[in-house]
């Protein structure tokens, strides 16, 4: 079979105006939590990316009517409740399935959630996940690599959501889901603050739920009985954006980005000031422009309102090419620097420690194949291979296609040299 990949010729300045999709982890367990919906949801600015399909044809599987309107928002509807089952040849294919866990016990009475598999940025257990389940009144049992979680309601408690590197994003989403229907009030502490979870309370919210205190490490959860569907827009991909404002960075470029929340990138915007890139609100626009010496940082990614962890690998590649040295330091995913040794094979000059990498600026970086290994190494290769001198080979574009929605088609209305071709390594 024929692998896609992309090949970049990298020297081009991007200039221009380029529109941010919406946000894919919100819009995932926003999806998710239609099952709990009685009526019609029509999501907008749901992007167009191989995750979402994923859960679509998990939603699917669960009896959820899901149609793409010619207008690109999506409609999803309930039409049977028969199926409690999220099979295993469907969640392999991406751990955010586990996020119809909660829905479907608090929906449904039950639920059969295969385990998700390995990550290739360590190991994220779901023992939160389950723990929060059985606070909330459900028996589980582990059956043959399945979660398997039955209550006749769910009900109201106090539940703490730390782990070993902060609160848990989606299991904040599942507890969050699971509570709305729970007899009685629930108390989440330790919740995750990212807007994601933000977006998925103001969701819930809409239909109905009662939820306050969220953004904060406190959540409180009044049960209702029932849900109703609405009409929702998805909050813009504040990933997407920090991508787009390296990708200005790293060639000296100025581009302007539509749909762009600074509120939600505060921690990032201070790093890419201190390297000296300006990032200033123009009207409805971002714009983005760089000094032309990048002046060497400390990075350490956090929860939310901290660094983001899904903009280490980015940020990195634009420490590639600063004046000194840098100190990035992985507090999330210790093992999210497999991207590392690609960017090594372009010329950089990288050396990890840890949970920590040096990174010694070049010069610049020179085109080489390359490997991507999950869906944010794979935009720093992207990012890398635009300022590298000579031709960038970037395999295993699958990864990047999960999470960025026409991540070429949009560089290439920027004036980058970048081509999605056939013909690609596993």
């Amino acid at each position: 079979m024929a692998l896609p990949y992309f090949e970049i010729r990298g020297g081009n300045r991007l200039k221009g105006t380029v529109h941010i999709s919406g946000a894919k982890n919100a819009a995932l367990p926003i999806m998710a939590a239609c099952i709990l919906c009685e009526g019609e949801v029509i999501l907008h600015d749901v992007p167009d990316v191989s995750d979402v399909r994923f859960l679509a044809e998990l939603l699917i599987k669960l009896g959820v009517h899901v149609e793409r309107r010619p207008d690109g928002a999506l409609r999803l509807i309930v039409r049977d409740e028969m199926n409690c089952l999220a099979e295993y040849d469907i969640v392999r294919k991406m751990r955010a399935s586990i996020c119809v866990l909660g829905p479907l016990l608090a929906k449904r009475g039950q639920a059969t959630v295969a385990m998700p598999g390995g990550c290739a940025i360590g190991d994220r257990p779901v023992n939160l996940h389950i723990n929060a389940m059985r606070k909330l009144g459900a028996e589980i049992d582990l059956v043959s690599g399945d979660i398997v979680a039955r209550a006749k309601r769910t009900k109201g408690t106090e539940l703490f959501l730390g782990g070993p590197f902060g609160s848990t994003v989606l299991g904040t989403a599942n507890a969050l889901m699971a509570a709305v229907l729970a007899e009685g009030r629930t108390v989440i502490e330790m919740a995750a603050c990212e807007p994601e979870v933000v977006d998925l309370a103001n969701f819930l919210n809409k239909c109905g739920a009662a939820i306050t205190g969220h953004g904060t490490p406190r959540i409180i959860v009044e049960g209702v009985t029932e849900l109703k569907g609405c009409e929702y827009r998805i909050i813009p991909d504040r990933i997407e954006a920090g991508t787009f404002m390296v990708a200005a960075a790293i060639t000296n470029g100025d581009v302007k980005l539509e749909n762009c929340r600074l509120d939600h990138l505060m921690a990032f915007i201070d790093r890419l000031n201190a390297i000296g890139v300006n990032v200033e609100r123009v009207g409805d626009l971002v714009e983005i422009t760089s000094s032309r010496r990048l002046e060497p940082v400390d990075v350490t990614t956090q929860p939310f309102p901290g660094m983001p962890t899904d903009l280490q690998a980015q940020l990195m590649t634009l420490l590639c090419l600063a004046d000194g040295n840098s100190v990035v330091t992985e507090k999330i995913f210790p093992d999210r620097f497999l991207h590392v040794p690609e960017l090594n094979r372009m010329g950089a000059r990288l050396r990890r420690e840890g949970p920590t990498v040096i990174v010694q600026g070049v010069k610049r970086l020179i085109g080489a194949p390359v490997m991507a290994s999950d869906l944010r190494a794979s935009a720093a290769l992207v990012l890398a291979g635009l300022c590298a001198r000579g031709v960038t080979q970037v395999n295993r574009i699958y990864h990047i296609e999960r999470g960025y929605e026409r991540i070429a088609e949009k560089l290439v209305s920027l004036n980058a040299d970048i081509e999605r071709k056939e013909g690609g390594k596993e």
